[in-house]
C-alpha cells in the first residue's frame, strides 16, 4: 500500500504526502469477492470503509423482505460514516458488486483524522450533503412518481454518478443488470425490460452488452419533465 491509493479518495484530496503517509499508517486493507457481504444492516459499527478496488451495492430490506437498493458506489469512494459518527448501527447493507480492496480506518482513529485535518471533516461534510440530497430524490422519486419514471430517474442517477459525459451523449459503460435496476427503482426487472425497449424505441438510448448510451441527455430529462 502506499498514498498513491490515498491521493484518489475524495476525502482526503486536500492533503499533501506528509499528511497521506501518516494516515496510511491508520489503515488496513481487506479484501472481499463477489458477493461477499461487508456489513449488515442493524450491525454495530465502528469501522469505516474506503474502496480502492471495486464496487460496493448499498440496499437495506423492507418490512415486505423486498430488497431496496439505494445506491452503488465504486472505487475512491466510502461507505459507514453514519454509524462512525452517531454511534448507531448500520443503516444498510454492503455487498461486494465485484471482487473488491478496502481500506478500513477504526472509529478512534478516524476521530483523530477529523480533529487533526480540518479540510478532511469540511470534505465530509460537502460529501453529507450530496448523499442526503441524492436520499431526499430516491424518497420523492419512489413515492411520487409512476413505474416509467421511477426507472428513468435511476438510469440518470446512475449516469451521474458513472456516465461520461460527450457533446450531450452519456455513456454508462457498465451498467447494472436489469434486477438491480428494478430494485433501485422500486419495480421488477418485467417492468425494466419493457421501459429500456420503449426509450430504445423512442430513440432516448441505446444499449449493447452491458453498456447504455443516453442520446441526448437534454432530451431525456426533457422525457421526464413532461411526462
Amino acid at each position: 500500500m502506499d498514498i498513491s491509493t490515498l491521493k484518489n479518495i475524495t476525502l482526503f484530496g486536500d492533503l499533501n504526502d506528509e499528511d497521506l503517509n501518516k494516515i496510511l499508517k491508520l489503515c488496513k486493507i481487506k479484501h472481499y469477492h463477489t458477493h461477499n457481504i461487508i456489513l449488515f444492516e442493524e450491525d454495530l459499527g465502528d469501522m469505516l470503509f474506503f474502496i480502492i478496488k471495486g464496487k460496493v451495492q448499498i440496499s437495506r430490506t423492507n418490512e415486505a423482505g423486498k430488497e431496496i437498493i439505494l445506491s452503488i458506489i465504486k472505487e475512491n469512494d466510502y461507505f459507514g460514516e453514519m454509524s462512525i459518527l452517531d454511534g448507531k448501527t448500520r443503516s444498510a447493507n454492503a455487498v461486494a458488486l465485484s471482487d473488491a480492496s478496502v481500506f478500513i480506518i477504526n472509529k478512534k482513529d478516524f476521530y483523530f483524522i477529523l480533529e487533526e485535518y480540518p479540510k478532511v471533516a469540511i470534505r465530509l461534510l460537502k460529501n453529507l450533503t450530496s448523499r442526503l440530497r441524492k436520499a431526499d430524490q430516491l424518497i420523492a422519486s419512489l413515492s411520487l412518481n409512476n413505474a416509467e419514471n421511477k426507472i428513468c430517474n435511476t438510469i440518470l442517477s446512475i449516469a451521474e454518478d458513472s456516465g461520461i459525459n460527450k457533446n450531450g451523449s452519456v455513456t454508462i459503460d457498465k451498467m447494472p443488470s436489469q434486477q438491480i435496476i428494478a430494485n433501485m427503482s422500486g419495480t421488477s426487472r418485467e417492468t425494466v425490460s419493457r421501459m429500456l425497449s420503449k426509450l430504445k424505441t423512442k430513440k432516448l438510448i441505446n444499449t449493447k452488452n452491458h453498456k447504455l448510451v443516453i442520446n441526448s441527455y437534454e432530451d431525456f430529462l426533457n422525457k421526464l419533465a413532461t411526462s
